[in-house]
């Protein structure tokens, strides 16, 4: 049985390929005025190696509406990819709050230093984002490409360099060069405009095949209040904190401690819970930004925490926040299945997450299930070199709810052709009961196929 798609991404939108927000003569005229050339939504989707679609990716698209407060714009700068967009520009309204979550790499990106810098002040008004090239471990130069796009977004978005926020995409180790697109962030902002969501989440993709994107719309004090959020990310996933890039807004007047705290405790059932290879990106960065502006229609400043309003806002943070990672995971690169790991009986939930990933971040059983062999095994092999508590002789494991093993054997109702037939679904769940205690955790990840191998072999030819 098919896991369950996250309702906030079941609302149809125009046809995959056509872009609501860049057509017609206008849409036309502005991609030719900021070097647009290309016509072709196929191709400004494409990512850098295939034009295949993961055969996990949503059957339909959710419609992404306006947030008042946000306008958007994206370009061909041509820093990677050819005929096709790779640069992207947010830009806020005054007074817009934001918070922040990062990689916990010892190496992380020029971009991220700086949005950690800046996110202290608590405020944005620009956003620039870039593909092709992560501007990771590139030294003085990387600073520099940093302090000038600033510097220009600043200038285009009227607003202080310390409200910009950067971040960037693709091959580590290569000097990123500024000159190539900063002279685009004037134009970029006198053109952007609220209904270009659907293009900035195709523009931030590398070796995705498809973009992601989410949305909600839910009561705060008796006034609907708006979240979208897009993200990109198929490999270098692993949860800490567990993506490429991803960027929420909100029309929600909330301040930004308030927003720190909801989006910290969000990302541990989603970001933090997925991983495609075990690799922990120089790059990961995930932004919520909150413009206020349903504040003038009646809905009410939250300042703490701890407001009781906020629940059902919280909620669907939460589920956005899901969306995007689990979309993520059925894009991991090769990706052919879906897989759901629960451990349950674990002696705390940290031991079970511990246990889960061990399982998720295993080649072999990755491998066994993009062959579509139950090889339990493996998930055996998996709990006992996790360095975890665990008892061989308690250890349950199931397939789909088909219980293979059961205390310490195969379990003696055991049918090979029964839980063979379940492998060739396209979304594979494994249970695993420790049987210590009542510690639990869900992660979720992909299988690893050969094209995984050729996606990153050739990744910088």
């Amino acid at each position: 049985m098919p896991l369950p798609r996250p309702a906030c991404c079941a609302t149809p939108r125009n046809t995959p390929g056509t872009d609501p927000g860049v057509t017609g003569v206008g849409g036309l005229a502005r991609r030719k005025r900021l070097g647009q050339t290309s016509a072709n939504p196929e191709m400004r989707r494409r990512g850098p190696m295939s034009a295949k679609i993961s055969p996990l990716a949503p059957k339909s698209y959710p419609t992404m509406p306006a947030i008042g407060g946000v306008r958007i714009a994206t370009a061909e700068a041509g820093i990677k990819y050819r005929n096709r967009t790779d640069l992207m520009l947010m830009v806020f309204d005054k007074g817009t709050e934001v918070a922040g979550v990062f990689t916990r790499s010892k190496c992380p990106s020029a971009p991220v230093d700086l949005c950690r810098r800046n996110l202290g002040g608590g405020t944005a008004r620009a956003l620039v984002v870039n593909s092709g090239n992560a501007n990771a471990f590139t030294g003085k130069r990387g600073r520099e490409t940093t302090a000038l796009t600033a510097k220009a977004a600043a200038a285009a978005a009227g607003c202080k360099a310390g409200e910009v926020f950067l971040a960037s995409t693709g091959v580590i180790g290569e000097p990123l060069d500024a000159g190539k697109f900063a002279h685009l962030l004037e134009g970029l902002a006198a053109s952007a405009a609220p209904d270009g969501w659907t293009e900035a989440g195709k523009a931030i993709m590398t070796t995705d095949t498809y973009p992601k994107y989410a949305t909600a719309t839910v009561d705060l004090g008796g006034t609907p209040v708006t979240i979208n959020g897009i993200a990109k990310g198929a490999g270098m996933i692993a949860p800490d904190m567990a993506t490429m890039l991803s960027f929420i807004a909100t029309d929600a007047p909330i301040a930004a401690p308030v927003l720190q705290a909801l989006l910290s405790r969000g990302v541990g059932d989603s970001f933090n819970a997925v991983t495609v290879d075990s690799d922990t990106s120089t790059s990961d960065t995930l932004l919520l930004f909150a413009t206020g502006a349903a504040g003038k229609h009646g809905a009410p400043r939250i300042e703490k925490a701890s407001d009781r309003r906020l629940g059902a806002f919280r909620e669907a943070l939460g589920t956005v926040l899901k969306s995007l990672a689990l979309q993520v995971v059925r894009d991991g690169e090769g990706a052919r299945k879906e897989i759901q790991i629960t451990v349950t009986g674990a002696t705390s939930a940290r031991s079970a997450k511990t246990i889960a990933l061990s399982i998720a971040n295993s080649p072999l059983v990755k491998t066994a299930i993009a062959g579509e062999d139950a090889n339990w095994g493996r998930v055996v092999m998996a709990v006992g070199k996790a360095g975890e508590p665990a008892d061989r002789d308690r250890l349950s494991i199931s397939f789909g709810g088909i219980r293979v093993a059961h205390r310490g054997e195969r379990d003696p109702k055991y049918s090979e052709d029964k839980v063979s037939a379940y492998m060739k679904g396209e979304a594979i769940a494994i249970r695993a009961d420790i049987g210590l205690g009542k510690g639990e955790a869900t992660v979720w990840t992909c299988d690893l196929t050969k094209e995984y191998v050729e996606i990153n072999g050739d990744y910088r030819s």
